[in-house]
């Protein structure tokens, strides 16, 4: 039989359960970005929202806060195409996509499968691939959707833990899942994948949840307890404070990116492939670091 102070322990539980489910307050996201492309060091930068090869975007509309990255496949260079140019271009249309209103809070897949085959039907040729990751906080509703194909991706971060995270997909080593536009006749020699094969998931937030929406560059080089470790620097949120932790994130990265005796968490994944690799991993790095807030005007 239970005490009566163990029934009011349950009952209070249960009240105040309910009342977070029904908290009428919207929710917003403050989000901050910061990265580093590959030349950075030649002193080789690129305006907008773009990281070397990385692109990325931050839209509001009346429903929802959307944010989303892309990771353009550096081995089009080869073939003299410009990377960039596919994985800003995916990210300047789904942001175009957001803003207008054309697009469900709860299918972000959705705002990328609209924004791919706008690429396709350009009538300007472009060619390339890129990986994606899409991230929407519904504000009425208080959860989180999101949708990622490859290897960039999002960690969500409750009270200095990682409660939820994208799944990474791969073909093999170091081969996402992508998006990709191939030249007329080599549709079927270029790796493509659906936007729909894009791993999605919906959840609840909280506020003061941190979010951190990023592309390959900043997991292959910092494992979770670093990201942790800097995160616990955020100590409000405001603004500058979330810019200056994403910086640091960010320039930490870069830093190990470019250490020849560091093992990297891509180097502990290349030997688990039995591949005899040490350091860190050059490559661009796009961070974007929200934290859930209570929406005012």
């Amino acid at each position: 039989m239970l005490s009566v102070l163990s029934y009011g322990r349950i009952v209070a539980r249960a009240v105040l359960g309910g009342l977070s489910q029904t908290d009428g307050r919207d929710y917003r996201l403050i989000t901050a970005s910061c990265g580093f492309g590959k030349d950075f060091r030649k002193g080789i930068l690129k305006k907008g929202m773009c990281y070397g090869d990385d692109a990325c975007f931050i839209a509001r509309h009346k429903s929802a806060d959307v944010l989303g990255v892309a990771d353009g496949v550096g081995g089009w260079r080869d073939y003299g195409v410009d990377p960039s140019q596919f994985s800003a271009t995916l990210m300047k249309t789904c942001e175009r996509l957001v803003k207008v209103g054309r697009f469900t809070p709860s299918s972000p897949v959705g705002i990328l499968t609209s924004g791919y085959y706008e690429l396709l039907q350009n009538k300007v040729p472009l060619l390339g691939s890129s990986t994606a990751c899409i991230v929407v906080l519904d504000r009425r509703s208080h959860r989180i959707h999101t949708c990622n194909l490859g290897d960039s991706g999002f960690l969500v971060v409750r009270g200095g833990e990682v409660v939820h995270r994208s799944d990474e997909q791969q073909h093999y080593f170091n081969t996402p899942f992508q998006l990709s536009i191939a030249p007329p006749g080599a549709e079927g020699v270029v790796l493509s994948d659906s936007p729909e094969a894009a791993d999605s998931s919906s959840f609840d937030v909280q506020l003061g949840d941190i979010i951190l929406t990023a592309t390959d560059g900043l997991f292959d080089n910092m494992p979770d307890y670093m990201i942790l470790q800097e995160l616990k620097k955020l100590k409000n949120t405001n603004y500058d404070s979330i810019q200056q932790t994403a910086r640091s994130i960010a320039e930490q990265a870069h830093e190990l990116a470019y250490d020849p005796n560091y093992m990297s968490p891509f180097a502990q994944f290349a030997c688990d492939n039995g591949l005899n690799v040490r350091g860190g991993k050059p490559d661009d790095i796009t961070v974007l670091l929200s934290i859930v807030a209570e929406y005012t005007d």
